[in-house]
């Protein structure tokens, strides 16, 4: 799988400024596509999703967001997409066995990684991507 688009979906600024730079330093993705909370996601992946084009291939997703948090945005995410070839990889500062758990849960959600985010998990990541 080749990874064109990345989306992340985080309220914090400094960490998506960092995730971008490793992101490009690995060479895992050409393009971002950056919302603040889920609602802001989900009004620019719908039409992606209608239209079929410029569909982000891999979602970091945040869980603790303001307006619509990262289990919100799942439940909606939900609804919207069937059988989109988009994996959804939780990223979250929570170390809450109770919320690996729930993630577990959604049969969209790819895996659950602990921020910060490193060369290390990206490489490890590219790899499972890449199957």
């Amino acid at each position: 799988m080749t990874i064109n688009t990345i989306c992340i979906i985080d309220d914090d600024p400094i960490f998506v400024f960092g995730s971008k730079i490793l992101l490009k330093n690995n060479s895992f993705a050409s393009d971002f596509l950056v919302c603040q909370n889920g609602k802001e996601a989900l009004d620019v992946i719908a039409p992606l999703i209608e239209s079929e084009e410029g569909l982000p291939e891999v979602i970091f997703l945040d869980l603790n967001m303001p307006i619509m948090d990262g289990w919100e945005f799942l439940d909606e995410f939900g609804k919207l997409s069937e059988e989109k070839d988009i994996r959804i990889y939780i990223l979250s500062s929570s170390v809450d066995s109770r919320d690996m758990e729930r993630a577990k849960k959604y049969g969209m959600v790819n895996g659950f990684i602990a921020k910060p985010l490193t060369d290390a998990k990206i490489k490890e990541l590219a790899q499972e991507i890449a199957g």
